[in-house]
């Protein structure tokens, strides 16, 4: 039956739990491609066949091959996103370098779509917070408050906040306050 190659792809996927990648199925890409191939050469012929034979008899399994090559195409190009975006989650999760059993289950231009990715998402990290660069992959989660316990190290006397509240920051005292806050003036103050 049409198109039951392309949905053993999918199947395949929703298999597998979110967090860990599939090995690539080479076979059945190709087997749905071939299909798609052998779909289309007979719609040629038969629209051929239409056309000259001014036959309107053809005109329906004409439509019905078109609508399996198009429901084939969207079932690959949905296999091969799934498994770019599960990739792509690999790397902020494993960072990037992926262990070999990973690497093993992917084909040759995953590969090469993973390294580019990398590189791409390098030339970002360093292109913004100054000179160092900003590394968006370390603290994914959260903070649980807002707010913070700060020790002053050394003497920098009244200090006012954001809402008014003039505070006392001596050598060795702490102070609970606002995390955006203290990060904001922090390099004010040194």
């Amino acid at each position: 039956m049409f198109c039951e190659k392309a949905i053993e792809l999918i199947r395949e996927l929703h298999r597998v739990s979110d967090g860990q990648l599939p090995a690539f199925n080479e076979d059945g890409l190709r087997q749905v491609l071939q299909e798609m191939e052998a779909l289309y050469e007979q719609n040629q012929a038969d629209v051929s066949e239409a056309k000259a034979a001014g036959r309107g008899d053809l005109i329906p399994s004409i439509k019905l091959r078109h609508c399996c090559l198009l429901r084939n195409q969207r079932c690959v190009v949905a296999y091969l996103y799934d498994r770019l975006l599960r990739i792509r989650a690999l790397r902020w999760e494993y960072g990037s370098v992926l262990p070999a059993n990973v690497r093993f289950h992917m084909s040759a231009e995953e590969v090469q779509w993973f390294g580019q990715y990398k590189k791409s998402l390098a030339s970002f990290m360093r292109s913004i917070g100054g000179q160092e660069g900003l590394d968006v992959t370390q603290d994914m989660k959260p903070p649980k408050s807002l707010y913070i316990q700060v020790r002053c190290l050394k003497d920098h006397g009244e200090f006012e906040i954001d809402d008014g509240t003039v505070i006392l920051l001596k050598k060795n005292s702490q102070v609970r306050t606002d995390s955006m806050l203290v990060m904001r003036e922090a390099r004010q103050l040194l």
